[in-house]
């Protein structure tokens, strides 16, 4: 992005967005709509005279997707960046305005603008694959609760069998589980139309501890492993990877994963982990080997959380399925 010589800040809001041109230091504010976007590249043209321009924003979920969409049709060059990496950079601001916020955003941009990297738009199926993986863990834990709350009522009650509240619960949990399986059924179409998808989805399923919901979210979150250069980089992205934290002669702690990382995808790669253990036995002895050692077992168990990671980018990368080596060995 060196060679561009204006970069627009947007403020994205539900209703709005907030415009600021880094070098012109003008804002404006438009609609988040269609409309809205069109007056703004309008308004950009005319304020910057025909300059090499490109705009950066924060992902804020739905409402930056459509700004993101509307501009990868008109193939408008973007940056779609973290909002924590952002408000990191922008040192101490004591006043939030949408104006301030904008340019915030412009003189990121413009300040980062050899290590940025243009941004691309998620295929539909993608972006559907997403939304139902999303929705699907939502009416889950919806489901859950509503479980809770009738295994408590059943306690407290002589006959569930007549009451029309243990009644209703039951038919919400059915309703809800009927909704969940329909979701699964449409995720696996949405897998099995893609052939790269479903080549890796097939290899991934052959590791012991990855089902169809863990395989599903390693296909979306790595963008069907071509996000990610290594296993390292993803484990980093999920919160797995051990860091130093070390200073002068004093302060020597040892290795721990940083607290910033997707939480979904290090949740699930914890139960997949406790899976394995149970049923490949190189996982188990791998674990008992690292409790033997003197580590304690949630480090075991994020030891074992690796361990699968990098399996899963090898599977991919070799294109062959998982093959245990002790079946086979003398």
């Amino acid at each position: 992005m060196k060679n561009y010589r204006e970069v627009v800040g947007i403020d994205v809001s539900k209703k709005t967005i907030d415009a600021y041109c880094y070098h012109a230091q003008v804002h404006q504010e438009f609609k988040n709509d269609i409309a809205g976007y069109k007056s703004l590249l309008k308004w950009v043209l005319k304020q910057t005279k025909e300059s090499a321009v490109f705009y950066c924003f924060e992902n804020t979920g739905y409402y930056s997707l459509k700004l993101a969409l509307y501009f990868h049709s008109k193939k408008v060059v973007y940056v779609e960046e973290s909002p924590l990496k952002i408000k990191r950079s922008s040192g101490i601001v004591k006043e939030k305005t949408d104006k301030l916020d904008a340019q915030v955003i412009a003189k990121y941009g413009w300040f980062y603008r050899e290590e940025l990297m243009p941004s691309t738009v998620k295929s539909s199926s993608h972006l559907e694959l997403g939304r139902l993986l999303a929705l699907r863990d939502q009416l889950v834990r919806n489901n859950a609760g509503l479980k809770g709350t009738l295994k408590e009522m059943k306690v407290l009650l002589t006959s569930s069998t007549t009451d029309l509240g243990c009644i209703s619960l039951k038919r919400s949990i059915d309703y809800l589980s009927k909704q969940v399986k329909s979701i699964e059924i449409r995720i696996e179409e949405i897998i099995f139309d893609d052939v790269s998808m479903s080549k890796n989805y097939e290899l991934l399923k052959s590791m012991k501890g990855i089902g169809l919901v863990v395989a599903c979210q390693l296909i979306y979150h790595t963008g069907n492993f071509t996000r990610f250069k290594s296993w390292r980089a993803f484990s980093s992205y999920c919160g797995t990877a051990p860091f130093e934290h070390r200073s002068g002669t004093s302060i020597h702690r040892r290795k721990q994963c940083h607290y910033l990382g997707d939480r979904k995808m290090k949740s699930l790669l914890s139960m997949a982990s406790v899976s394995a253990i149970q049923h490949d036995s190189e996982l188990k002895l791998y674990y008992q080997k690292k409790l033997a050692e003197g580590k304690d077992k949630m480090l075991a168990i994020n030891n074992v959380r690796n361990k699968l990671i990098a399996r899963a980018f090898a599977v991919v990368k070799r294109g062959t399925p998982y093959v245990v080596l002790q079946n086979y060995a003398a």
